[in-house]
């Protein structure tokens, strides 16, 4: 996986759960009751953050547009 797939995932355990935000994206964030379902729920709130970033920014853009690839 290159670096413009990778995110940083903050967690700790708190009493009996994981919970965890991504450091990239504000309000990606989520808790599992294993580290391993947390990670696993960090994955789609991020995927799902992602996705409907793109629709929004799509959709804000209608008519003509074209898109860049930026690396940090």
């Amino acid at each position: 996986m290159d670096s413009a797939n990778t995110f940083t995932a903050v967690i700790k355990q708190d009493g009996p759960w994981w919970i965890g935000w991504i450091e990239e994206i504000q309000g990606v964030n989520s808790q599992g009751e294993t580290r391993e379902e947390l990670i696993l729920n960090l994955r789609s709130a991020l995927q799902e953050a992602i996705a409907m970033n793109r629709e929004e920014a799509l959709a804000a853009a209608a008519g003509a547009y074209s898109e860049e690839s930026i690396n940090l």
